[in-house]
């Protein structure tokens, strides 16, 4: 007995080009037309240590494709809610132009793909990258109204200024927390050795971070956590894979144990999306070459569709 999905290609996850979630290609920037867009973000040169997220988007795209089989949307049997029906459109608009040594050109060519996004009122999700293609990222959103940063880390990321360097990725929320346009951030999963001294967890504080350990996350629980982001405004999130322990996301240039979990992860954004407009979501430091099982690249993917099925199904809620 046939059924509605037996009808022209099966086009299994393995089959084709590998966009994100094998959604549609636009590669005209000005011709988007969808509800959110994919941008590709593959700059690592502001790593510190070990190179290669800028294979992350390229990893990433084809992890998705697993999540892809032809039928739309995904049937969550815990929530009784079928996310990113088909009535959601998602399109991948490719990658940002990297110029190899050219940081500002390449953050440049970034904060255009954003700001295109922007234009179109699609809800920008970009791959990266280290974690510095959060600066160009959020500086796209000048002129807009002031939003709030979510940010899952295991690292602070608030250096001001070291050896001149100011747009590597141990600066990019130091540089989110100047911007006129963010409100606050709230800086959860910060542990260990950090690339931030005690001064800049101290100015991070003055300038309005609410800084947790993955310890203090767990002891308050996703709904306690979700809470202490201020009522009513909108969230941009930024998601450093290295948040995760790994044990299980080893494909990072920056691992550190005692890391989240994956629910630890999923349940606090399913909380924030509940409860706040997303008006952005970027996920970086993905390095697919230090993780020979592919697993890294799988948990990134499966949370930005989880993420993305949660901000549209609280959409239609509200």
């Amino acid at each position: 007995m046939s059924n509605t999905y037996d009808t022209g290609r099966l086009d299994l996850p393995f089959v084709g080009i590998s966009t994100f979630g094998k959604r549609a290609y636009v590669s005209d920037w000005s011709a988007i037309d969808a509800d959110v867009a994919i941008l590709g973000a593959p700059f690592d040169f502001g790593t510190q240590w070990r190179s290669g997220a800028r294979f992350g988007p390229r990893g990433v795209r084809e992890a998705s494709t697993l999540f892809s089989f032809g039928h739309a949307g995904a049937y969550d049997h815990e929530d009784d809610t079928t996310y990113l029906p088909g009535s959601v459109r998602i399109v991948d608009i490719g990658d940002a132009d990297i110029v190899h040594t050219d940081t500002e050109k390449s953050h440049a060519n970034i904060e255009t793909g954003v700001r295109a996004i922007l234009a179109a009122n699609a809800l920008p999700v970009t791959i990266g990258g280290d974690h510095s293609i959060n600066i160009p990222c959020i500086r796209a959103y000048e002129g807009h109204a002031p939003f709030h940063v979510l940010q899952i880390d295991a690292h602070l990321d608030f250096v001001d200024e070291r050896h001149g360097v100011r747009h590597g990725h141990g600066n990019p929320m130091r540089r989110a927390a100047e911007q006129p346009h963010v409100s606050g951030l709230t800086q959860v999963g910060i542990r260990n050795v950090s690339s931030t001294a005690k001064e800049g967890y101290e100015d991070a504080r003055k300038m309005g971070s609410d800084i947790l350990s993955v310890r203090q996350a767990r002891a308050l629980g996703p709904q306690k956590l979700a809470a202490r982001i201020p009522k009513g405004v909108p969230v941009y999130i930024t998601i450093d894979i290295d948040a995760f322990c790994p044990s299980i996301a080893p494909g990072t240039g920056t691992p550190s144990h005692g890391g989240f979990l994956y629910y630890d992860v999923l349940e606090l954004l399913q909380e924030v999306t509940r409860a706040h407009e997303i008006v952005g979501l970027d996920l970086v430091e993905v390095a697919p070459d230090y993780d020979p099982t592919g697993s890294t690249s799988i948990l990134a993917a499966q949370v930005l569709l989880n993420t993305l099925g949660f901000i549209f199904a609280a959409k239609g809620r509200r």
